[in-house]
This record gives C-alpha cells, structure tokens and sequence, in this order.
C-alpha cells in the first residue's frame, strides 16, 4: 500500500500495522498509533505467544505465535503472517535476530520491517559485547565478568565485592529483568522480612544451581556479574534516522511510581553516541544507571522499550514518528518537546471485545 500524508495529515486506506510480541505495555503503543498526528487510519494487529495476552484485546486483529522456535520457524511464520494479512509496516519488540536478516523478504511481501541492522542486533543481544564496544568508543561501562559456572561465579564476585559495591547477576543475552538477581549472603533481619520483597539471592544458591545444571548436562546461559549501580534507572527513548543519526531523545528517569521526563544534555550525548555507533534504526533505547555520581551504561537495546508511551506527555509521538520515516517520510515536528515534568503510571483497563474473546476460545 502507498500511504500520502498530505497537508491535512490523512490517509484514503487503513494502514495495516502488526506489532507482533506484544506484551502489556503494547495497549498504550495502540494508543498512540490509532491517536496518531495525522488523523491516518490504521488497522492493528497483534499477535502473542499467549491467547489470552491482554494486549490482542486492543487489536483489531489477534492470532498466537509460536513459542519457542528456531529464528527460520519464526521468520517463516511473520513472512506468511504478513502476506495473509497484507501488513504494511512490522514492528516487533522481540525475536530481532530472527527477522533482521530478511528486510527484503518483507519488502516483497509489500511489508516495511522497522528493525536494525543484523550486525547491531547481535552486538546488542549480548550484554557483554554490548559492554566491550560501548567501552571502545569512550561510553563509561561497570566492571564486569562473564560466568557460566559455579567456580567462575565465587571468582567474580570476590573480584567485584572487592571494591565495596553491592554485586548483582543477571544473564548476559536477551532476557529483559528475567533472571537479574542482587546477591546478597548478609543474614535476613526483622526490618528486611517487613519491607518490599527485592531479587535477593545468595551467592552459594546461585553457585549450587549452577552446579547442579552443569551435573545434569543442562544448557546454562552465560551471566553477567557487576557492580549493583545506584539509581535512579534513566531510560533514553531513542529515534533515529535509518544511518543512525539521532534526530530526538527523551530520558526519563524512574522513581517509585513516577517518570521524570528529563532535559539533561549529558544523558542524550551518552544515547547519541551509542545510536550513531551502532547505526541504530527508528526506535531505540538506551538505559543508564549511575556509580560513584556519574551515568553508567545499563544496556543499550534495538528495539522501542516497554515504556516509551509515557514520552506522550512530551507532546511527540514517538512510534507515529517512527512509522513516518520508514514509510519513506519525514518523522514530522519533534521540536519543543515539554520536559521537565513528572508522570504517575497507573494501570488501565482494557476492555475485552468479542473478536478477543474468539482469539482466546480459539
């Protein structure tokens, strides 16, 4: 389909757009897409490992994918995904590595996928590489080791927790918050039992579970061990020309139940650096924590995070902006952007139509 965006900002035909994975968060993203500046029309389709994912409640069309695939398996089902529904424009949030490599499969099939480059995406998926090249460039990083067992686990830890710092685990692929622990072997007090459950996990549990994997010839993954760094989290939400120059960002930083959406130079020179290196396409983002007063790489990912509709409330529409320039377009204004102010995330209610409760039975 061509889509014009002409003066008044509409569009003739719905444009059909798929974000496949579609988690929670995917709700507000619909929101924005249907809301979006141009007054386009757009149809929304979704798909979930999950049928009754609550995100395919939003859509105005919702099938399952399937869970635990090779990257061929799942690329074969988005190509024929996208013929059977004739989908302009794919935006997916996970299996990247699956997809990247078939940009001109999709644009046979009459679908733009917003994606990265292959090459970044791989860099990207590993936290240690991610680590070692953002180092290269001058982008300050945490000391970190790479384990993969218990002997190599105790190692690192005593390396790390020679410093002073509080040490955390997490694994070093892809894995979202899955798997990110702060070890702690401190013994557990009245005060800490009373207070908000956190990840701990001692460090013997962890060196025991890795043992017993290793005794019973169980695949391990690969685990960071870093320093635990000071808050608050800053998530940079990223867009990018698709040579990877950097046409906007906005950080927000995360506390309690408030996002400060930031005007910090500093943050935004840190995202720029990382977005240009790695020739970062569309939606990006990048996430800092802080050591010792100064921001320090968390990770940097190829894709939008689950949190970039709370950018709304700068007053840019940060996926509308995104499916512009890979329409071939200009992303449209992203000038003044109100920052400075403070958002409350609260939860939503999603209503439940009967094509969902369909996808679900179904």
């Amino acid at each position: 389909m061509t889509t014009e965006f002409g003066d008044e900002g509409s569009v003739a035909i719905a444009l059909r757009i798929w974000l496949s994975s579609a988690g929670a968060a995917t709700t507000q993203v619909i929101r924005m897409l249907r809301d979006n500046p141009d007054a386009a029309a757009v149809r929304i389709y979704g798909t979930n490992v999950d049928p009754a994912a609550p995100a395919l409640a939003a859509c105005d069309v919702g099938e399952v994918e399937p869970h635990r695939v090779n990257n061929d398996v799942y690329a074969d089902f988005a190509l024929d995904f996208c013929r059977r529904h004739e989908i302009d424009v794919l935006i997916p949030p996970r299996r990247l590595d699956a997809l990247a490599g078939h940009t001109d499969a999709f644009a046979a099939a009459g679908t733009r996928l917003m994606c990265s480059s292959p090459a970044a995406i791989s860099v990207l998926t590993s936290k240690s590489r991610t680590y070692e090249a953002a180092r290269a460039i001058g982008v300050p990083v945490p000391d970190w080791r790479v384990v993969s067992d218990a002997d190599g686990l105790r190692e690192a830890v005593e390396d790390i927790a020679r410093a002073g710092d509080t040490v955390c685990i997490k694994p070093a692929g892809e894995y979202s918050a899955f798997g990110f622990r702060i070890l702690d072997d401190s013994p557990l007090s009245m005060r800490d039992l009373l207070a908000p459950a956190r990840p701990l996990v001692s460090v013997n549990a962890v060196a025991d579970a890795l043992k017993r994997a290793a005794d019973e010839q169980e695949k391990v993954p690969k685990f960071i061990v870093m320093p635990y760094l000071e808050g608050p989290e800053v998530s940079v939400d990223c867009l990018s020309a698709p040579d990877g120059t950097l046409l906007t960002a906005i950080p927000r930083a995360k506390q309690g139940r408030y996002r400060l959406l930031l005007d910090n130079p500093a943050l935004i020179s840190i995202a720029r650096q990382l977005v240009g290196h790695f020739g970062l396409a569309y939606l990006s983002n990048v996430q800092l924590r802080h050591r010792h007063g100064r921001p320090v790489l968390l990770e940097a990912n190829p894709r939008a995070s689950a949190g970039i509709f709370q950018t709304a409330f700068t007053g840019v529409n940060l996926p509308w902006a995104a499916v512009r320039l890979l329409l071939g377009h200009d992303p449209g204004p992203l000038s003044a952007l109100r920052l400075g102010g403070r958002v409350a995330v609260t939860e939503t209610v999603t209503e439940v139509g009967p094509a969902a409760l369909a996808t679900a039975a179904g």
